[in-house]
């Protein structure tokens, strides 16, 4: 195990320099030096699926995981976009948003980020995850989630979002993703007065957002899932001995209805969002996780379907 303490002696000032780096973006936008972007790259549309002349069943914005970089998806997200889209006409969808840029700036373009890429690509990812803990940080919470919230408000106006229409905005956060997505439900509400469905799948995030503006919360997950796992462990307001936390309260609200996609994985083959992998009914994990999640928008109510309660 010579290779350990190489590799930590090595990691450890890269951790060091990315966790002091990572509440950059959150400072600028704080004070006010910089503002965050709204425009999207030309020719690319603020939402695919329903056409703007009619009004859509939802407006559904999907927050990726930590290999978001661009506007576009990762491939594995944008599948999973595809499909929705695909197999609802009457959704109109939001991939664009950076869950890890409160300044809306993606990493891709960025000249030491397109260098790191070529050379160092972990790196892309540690920055990714940095964000997730500074976005749980209780010191940058707050202002981390009404950056990202107000980003998310902007692209649903640009899109097409009338506030106060009563058309349902559905947060689909994959990993950590689900951080970004509790975190923007105050935002959110106070600037278009939407009904918030949220949706997490393999959702890692602390339990500490306040909840209570949101309709429900539909947590898929699934036992072989380590990293989702992890964040129940690791995060104290996701343990139930912590009654007043935000997760604890939607909890006891009857907010929180859990659905088992096993034995899907986090990543890799058989993740949730895998072409590849079957179930024993036949269908592709894939299919299987599209067709969940149609299900529980187009049945969107208080109380959400049947399930099993967290």
């Amino acid at each position: 195990m010579t290779w350990f303490p190489l590799l930590a002696l090595v990691l450890g000032p890269v951790l060091l320099v990315e966790a002091l780096l990572a509440r950059y973006e959150v400072m600028l936008y704080t004070a006010g030096w910089r503002a965050p972007a709204n425009r999207l790259p030309p020719g690319m549309p603020y939402a695919r699926g329903a056409e703007p002349d009619r009004p859509p069943d939802a407006y559904l914005v999907y927050l990726d995981g930590i290999g978001k970089r661009r506007f576009t998806d990762t491939r594995d997200g944008g599948r999973l976009v595809q499909a929705l889209i695909a197999a609802d006409p009457g959704l109109r969808v939001l991939g664009q948003v950076q869950p890890y840029s409160p300044l809306a700036a993606p990493l891709a373009g960025r000249p030491v980020w397109e260098w790191i890429r070529r050379h160092a690509g972990l790196l892309l990812f540690l920055h990714n995850v940095m964000q997730i803990f500074v976005a749980a940080d209780r010191r940058y919470r707050p202002l981390y989630n009404r950056a990202v919230g107000a980003q998310i408000a902007d692209q649903l106006r640009l899109a097409g979002y009338r506030p106060r229409s009563g058309v349902p905005v559905v947060l689909l956060g994959y990993s950590g993703g689900a951080q970004v997505a509790t975190g923007a439900v105050e935002e959110l509400h106070a600037r278009l007065r939407a009904p918030l469905l949220l949706i997490t799948l393999g959702g890692f995030h602390n339990g500490a957002n306040d909840l209570t503006h949101a309709c429900h919360l539909h947590r898929l997950t699934s036992a072989h899932d380590r990293i989702e796992r992890l964040c129940t462990w690791i995060f104290p307001q996701r343990w139930r001995l912590l009654r007043r936390s935000g997760w604890n309260r939607a909890r006891r609200a009857g907010k929180v209805t859990v659905h088992r996609l096993d034995p899907a994985t986090h990543v890799g083959p058989r993740s949730y969002i895998s072409p590849v992998a079957h179930r024993p009914d036949g269908r592709t994990h894939l299919a299987r996780t599209t067709g969940l999640v149609l299900t529980l928008i187009r049945d969107l109510r208080p109380t959400g379907p049947p399930g099993r309660r967290s």
